[in-house]
């Protein structure tokens, strides 16, 4: 990656992911996309003791239905076990294509389980932890909500990435397009709107002129 979109992108990086401090909760949940690491991190953060069940969320999205004929949660929940984490604990949702979607069939799954939950821990891409927690905002704000993502620099993400079956130019046009929903999706009223600081609008309008594009939403 030239140094000088290393930059841009590491700027959009950091705004959007939130570092929220950790506790133990009722459900963790997976949140399904092309990383497989998410899985890990839910049977790492299981294993730690941070809830007593792992839920995937996730049939096929914009990205995923271009990799995979099997659902995410259903991969997601193949990665887990394999990681440790029972059966028994293990709950898969895999209908949904879009976060709002992951949300408001993850409380309908839960809720038909007869499984109270007050506090959630999201797992999410490190570049969705404030678009996540922004839409859960909107689409069940009545729960406390954490979110976390794999542990990795932006360098170590895009790699893995790429290990995992993307494009380099594909992933940076993901995060990017990622970082324009969180401004156009709360006008629309799928997200909480969220202060957007001047250097890191830059940064957005920089990648644009380099032509990673592939990603944007219509406004």
């Amino acid at each position: 990656m030239d140094s000088a979109i290393y930059e841009y992108v590491k700027v959009l990086w950091d705004y959007m992911r939130l570092d929220m401090p950790l506790n133990k909760t009722d459900c963790i949940v997976g949140f399904g996309c092309y990383n497989e690491d998410i899985a890990l991190r839910c049977a790492d953060l299981y294993h730690a003791g941070y809830a007593p069940k792992v839920l995937f969320t996730g049939g096929l999205g914009r990205n995923t239905k271009e990799m995979w004929t099997e659902s995410e949660a259903e991969r997601f929940a193949r990665i887990a076990l394999a990681a440790g984490v029972p059966e028994k604990d293990i709950l898969i949702e895999n209908r949904s294509t879009n976060s709002a979607e992951n949300i408001i069939f993850t409380r309908e799954l839960l809720e038909k389980e007869q499984i109270p939950v007050r506090h959630i821990l999201g797992v999410h891409k490190p570049f969705m932890e404030r678009r996540v927690n922004a839409a859960m905002g909107v689409y069940w704000p009545e729960v406390k909500f954490t979110v976390t993502s794999p542990q990795v620099s932006v360098q170590e993400y895009i790699a893995l990435s790429v290990e995992q079956g993307m494009e380099e130019k594909r992933v940076i046009e993901v995060l990017v397009g990622d970082f324009q929903r969180i401004e156009v999706y709360a006008r629309k009223g799928y997200q909480l709107p969220q202060e957007i600081p001047p250097h890191v609008t830059e940064a957005f309008k920089e990648m644009v002129a380099l032509g990673y594009t592939r990603e944007l939403v219509s406004e």
